[in-house]
């Protein structure tokens, strides 16, 4: 099946207008497609679920702030003065497929801010040259379309067991995606957007679906333990007020920049907290913050700027997180998550990994 390069443009702008330039979370895994926005070729696979390696592990990686303009006549901010010359878009575009050489993950997740709205002369094309890089297909995720939850936003994906394990076919693990928002006027004040009601009471039920679901499985006493709850990770854009008022505990990376976010408390920690699957969220918006840190036992996690044409340190390289889930391995299978990591990567010519630490660990 092929698609014309004026029908896709069409669509990604009837896209674009029902939802957030500034929160769209586009999220790539790996089925064979190729890619580009010239002619479109897909071919038609059956839906397979996410689902970790027969190695045990599930790596994502979160891409957060790209600020995509118009490529190469779009010049880098806040770079070296012996950088900016030749500095552009495109360096976003190959930090992007460095890192992808390198880690080879199985699920990217952009966090928001994917492109430069004021910048970006023709929205869908900027898109489609952000994404260039990944040369799979783009997912977007069926959404809750229920009128009374606010955003556009809002989804889980269930990633399932390693093939031939006990969890073959069951959940393991979750990720819930909301949508933070844009900017608000409140009381005649300005401020950023904030995760409503009607979001979080749709995400406790989701928790509480999936933990209360009972699986089909003949478990041994080994794989009981894992099946009792499957964790979470949550990935939405501007940070929650907590974050700013602290304390943040334990914090690895760096806090080097005040903490943008609403005004309005929404009670996000709070709806996390009494959920009880979610080990840890990660966040953009605050391109200088690169730290995770941990609020009553979640650690939140910014991704650092990714983007050559968003703000940033000169000198201070822009940078990706990475995430690791690995199972835990039984006499004769692989079982549930045991483990959740991170770790973050520099564009500094040698891709330097820092800041590695375990995140969540089954007790």
């Amino acid at each position: 099946m092929e698609f014309s390069a004026s029908w896709i443009h069409s669509l990604l702008y009837l896209f674009l207008i029902i939802a957030s330039i500034y929160l769209l979370h586009i999220l790539i895994i790996s089925q064979k497609l190729t890619l580009n926005h010239q002619n479109v070729r897909v071919k038609k696979l059956p839906p397979l679920p996410l689902r970790f390696n027969s190695d045990g592990t599930f790596k994502i990686l979160q891409v957060a702030d790209m600020h995509f303009g118009n490529g190469m006549v779009t010049r880098c901010r806040d770079v070296l003065e012996s950088e900016f010359e030749y500095c552009s878009d495109l360096n976003t575009t190959r930090f992007l497929e460095k890192m992808i050489k390198l880690e080879k993950p199985d699920f990217v997740a952009f966090t928001g801010d994917n492109i430069f709205g004021t910048s970006a002369t023709d929205a869908a094309e900027s898109l489609f040259r952000a994404f260039g890089p990944l040369k799979t297909p783009l997912i977007l995720a069926k959404q809750n379309l229920e009128p009374k939850i606010d955003g556009f936003g809002n989804y889980n994906l269930r990633v399932w067991g390693a093939p031939g394990s006990h969890f073959a076919n069951s959940t393991v693990l979750n990720l819930y995606f909301l949508d933070s928002g844009d900017r608000a006027v409140v009381d005649g004040l300005r401020t950023y957007g904030w995760i409503k009601e009607s979001q979080l009471s749709w995400l406790r039920g989701i928790s509480k679906n999936i933990q209360e679901q009972k699986q089909d499985i003949k478990e041994s006493a080994e794989a009981s333990n894992f099946s009792r709850v499957s964790p979470a990770l949550t990935f939405f854009h501007i940070p929650i007020p907590e974050i700013k008022q602290g304390p943040v505990k334990d914090i690895v990376g760096l806090y080097r920049e005040y903490v943008a976010c609403s005004f309005v408390n929404s009670g996000v920690l709070k709806t996390l907290v009494s959920m009880g699957d979610v080990k840890a969220v990660f966040l953009g918006h605050d391109h200088a913050n690169d730290f995770c840190g941990n609020l009553d036992g979640i650690w939140f996690c910014y991704g650092g700027g990714f983007g050559y044409h968003g703000y940033g340190i000169a000198g201070w390289p822009r940078r990706a997180r990475v995430i690791l889930a690995e199972l835990g391995k039984g006499q004769k299978s692989w079982n549930g998550v045991e483990k959740i990591k991170t770790w973050k990567r520099l564009d500094d010519g040698m891709l330097s990994k820092i800041d590695e630490q375990i995140l969540w660990e089954r007790r």
